[in-house]
Formats: C-alpha cells, structure tokens, sequence
C-alpha cells in the first residue's frame, strides 16, 4: 500500500468509527440540535487532546505521519478494541514508510489439514485470506451447500451470503457478512492490490448495494465465532457453534469448525446420514 491510499484509508477508517459511536457511550449528552448520530469530529478531537483541524484532517487523509501517542489517544477517544488498535497501527506504518509488495504465494493447504477434514464428524470448511473457499468435507457441503455446483470463482464465502440463496439458508445473513467482511478488510489493509481482493470488492460492490454498506463500516475481524441458524432443506432448522481456527503454513487460511448446540445433536447426526448416503454411488 502506497503512502497516501494508507493514509486515506485510516482516515476513512477513523471516520466510521466516529459515525457509528453514539455520543452516550462516552458519557456526553445527545443533545436535541445534534444533526448526526455519530460524534462530531471536534468531540474526537477534544476527547484526544488535538486540534479539531488536526483531526480533520486526519480523517481527509492529509496528515500522514501521526505518531503512536496521537494513534493510542483517537483509539482511546473513540474505544477501539485491541485489534482495531493493531489494525490502525499497520495503516499508519505504511503511511509514515511503505514497504515493500508483500509476497504472494498459492492457496496451499498442509496434508494434516486435509486428512483432519476427512476424518471429523463435524461440518468444516477451510477458506483463504480472501475468503475463497479451498476445501471441505461432505457434511458441510451438505449442511451448507455443495461449493462444486458454482463455478471456481463463485466459490467464496461472501458472494455465498450475498447471492439469492443466502436468505432461504442462512437465518441472519447480516451478522454473518458483518465477520467475514471484517476477515476481508484485514487481507485487504496487508494487501490491497492483491488482484483477488480487487476482484472479490470489486464484484460485490457492483453485485450488492448491501455488500456496499457494509464494507462501508470498515469493520475489522481476526476471526468468525458464534451461534447461527442454518435452514437446511431437508432437515430444518440446525442451530450451530461457529467457530474459526488459523491453519498454520498458510497465508492468513482459516478453518470454520461448526458444532451442534444442545438440543441439535441428533439433528447434525441425520445431517451426516445425508451426506453419507449422497455420496454412495448408484447402483449400476
């Protein structure tokens, strides 16, 4: 990332962070003549001890060199967490010195991965830093829909949750593309000129005016974890543990290891005999 795309993207990143914090959560009065939501931006500034116009022009991304006190003092101004800290550290490193490309290698994924995709019960499926989906075994298929029905530049998760059959499947589709969106812009903040992360942005962006809002959010995800609801067509309703897990000799992959909750046990288990049974060639 140049100097200055680094520069504008901290400042956008600064920007939608003060829009989306209520005035109330800092313990200042909303006020009955405030015409925005978010703070203002000589609030941030006054709570981090700068000059509005500094701030300013931060946000404008024409100040490239803020130092780790300003840095730590908008953080503490606007309660970023520690991985929006991280994350806004690595935008102004590349503002004050650009390196270099970082490297890129292929999507390879180690054998253990692969065998232990084999050998659980449990529905798995390991993505990219782009979120492009490299392997899976029969159960999440199944449970989640067969990735070798699309063609191999559909296969990404996000264009998944932003394609006509996300409603029927997924129950709150939203808070599922708010994480990976967050996953997304981390991979993008390392590389932005990655031609994948252009073509995954850029198709969406064109493809989804909600995709558009969101990844106007600049919301920053170092993993996926939770409940969800999946509506399998056959089964109904499973409800699952959501999590995922860094695979280790890969550039930023990450295995989704979905659990059934209490209740759901037997349901995944009949999801299992589906996919076993799918998959048992006919009779010839």
């Amino acid at each position: 990332m140049d100097a200055e795309a680094a520069a504008r993207e901290l400042g956008a990143f600064f920007r939608a962070r003060r829009e989306q914090t209520r005035p109330e959560d800092l313990g200042l009065e909303p006020g009955p003549r405030r015409r925005v939501e978010g703070l203002r931006r000589e609030e941030v500034a006054a709570l981090a001890g700068l000059s509005t116009d500094y701030y300013q022009r931060l946000e404008q991304g024409r100040s490239a060199r803020p130092s780790h006190a300003v840095l730590d003092s908008i953080g503490d101004a606007l309660g970023l967490d520690a991985l929006e800290r991280e994350h806004v550290g690595r935008l102004a490193r590349a503002a004050r010195s650009p390196g270099a490309r970082p490297r890129r290698t292929p999507d390879r994924l180690p054998r253990s991965a692969r065998l232990l995709l084999e050998a659980t019960a449990l529905p798995v499926f390991i993505v990219s830093q782009h979120l492009d989906v490299l392997a899976w075994n029969p159960i999440a298929a199944e449970l989640l829909g067969e990735p070798d029905a699309l063609p191999a530049g559909e296969r990404n998760v996000l264009m998944l949750l932003f394609s006509d059959q996300a409603v029927a499947r997924f129950a709150d589709c939203e808070a599922m593309a708010t994480d990976y969106i967050g996953m997304l812009r981390l991979a993008v903040a390392r590389d932005p000129e990655h031609p994948r992360a252009i073509a995954v942005v850029g198709a969406l962006s064109v493809r989804s005016a909600e995709f558009r809002r969101l990844w106007a959010r600049h919301d920053v995800r170092d993993r996926v974890t939770g409940d969800k609801t999946i509506r399998h067509p056959r089964i109904g309703e499973i409800d699952i543990e959501w999590d995922a897990y860094p695979v280790p000799g890969t550039t930023g992959a990450s295995m989704i290891v979905m659990t059934p909750r209490p209740g759901h046990e037997d349901r995944l288990a009949l999801l299992g005999a589906l996919a076993a049974t799918d998959r048992v060639e006919p009779a010839r």
